[in-house]
């Protein structure tokens, strides 16, 4: 156990500052930010190209390392021995909350677990930005962030969050977004939604329907920019909604997934092994079968 006292540290205490930086406004980074920025003694920066705009922007002349997915183990291990030389370093991701979808819980984690302060400041965050804004209901919420990138993948995700009565917020880039919401409505039925996109930019936007009339909306023209989806939550999972397919025979149940949730045959011959607890195998072979 360790009790952080954040505001009552000797002058040779290291400590690990968590820093917040735009979204896309400039005018939303705080006063706080960049006081804390420049008087840093180093700032770990996501991507440190971008890091370098901003701080020329609030002359902020604070040196620069490269802390990201790619290098976190090393870079992460090196700002731990300069925290504990009492260095005090502000970590920054490329937009937004440091670990928030973006590398930062790992160097938080071995900070905790050697006794370094860790002060986050508060700051602009796209999740809860669009959230307040989206007109679906904003508490409670469950934040996934990204989905994977894999349609076998997604729909596994999808389907373990089918039931959460949460409004669910997702990350998402715009060449994936029309794939995205294709599953979301397949696995996750009809429900409001909203886009919102180029969040604080000159070009925000929210979109919000039905699911399946924000498919539309992305087929008939490609959005740009990054995009945060917000969905209402689900019913709670109960015995009777869970044996819909009680009456249908194996095939029929396959055949209810090819025909109506566009799903390959693999697809669905998986799908209905799991709603009857079979093996797939016997699936596969009731279905041709029969």
């Amino acid at each position: 156990m360790w009790k952080q006292k954040s505001y009552n540290q000797e002058d040779n205490q290291g400590i690990l500052f968590l820093v917040p930086t735009p979204i896309g406004n400039l005018k939303d980074m705080t006063y706080r930010a960049v006081e804390t920025l420049k008087e840093a003694d180093l700032i770990a920066a996501e991507d440190t190209r971008n890091t370098r705009k901003l701080c020329n922007h609030f002359d902020i002349h604070t040196p620069l390392t490269s802390y990201h997915e790619h290098n976190k183990a090393t870079s992460g291990e090196k700002l731990l021995a300069a925290l504990k030389e009492g260095r005090k370093i502000a970590l920054v991701s490329d937009a937004g909350l440091p670990a928030i979808s973006d590398p930062g819980w790992e160097l938080v984690e071995l900070c905790h677990k050697d006794c370094i302060p860790v002060i986050a400041l508060p700051g602009a965050n796209a999740a809860i930005t669009a959230l307040i804004a989206s007109g679906i209901k904003p508490q409670p919420f469950y934040f996934h962030g990204f989905l994977n990138r894999s349609k076998k993948e997604r729909r596994a995700e999808l389907d373990e969050l089918q039931y959460r009565p949460e409004t669910l917020i997702f990350y998402e880039a715009p060449h994936r977004i029309k794939e995205t919401l294709d599953d979301i409505l397949l696995v996750l039925g009809n429900r409001q939604a909203a886009i919102c996109r180029e969040l604080t930019k000159l070009h925000e936007e929210y979109i919000r329907g039905t699911i399946d009339e924000l498919v539309n909306v992305v087929k008939e023209e490609p959005l740009k920019g990054e995009i945060c989806l917000i969905i209402e939550g689900g019913e709670p999972k109960d015995e009777e909604s869970e044996l819909w397919w009680a009456p249908l025979s194996i095939e029929e149940h396959v055949t209810y997934y090819i025909e109506e949730k566009g799903l390959t045959s693999k697809e669905a011959i998986k799908q209905t092994a799991t709603d009857r607890s079979m093996a797939k195998r016997d699936v596969y072979q009731a279905f041709h079968i029969e």
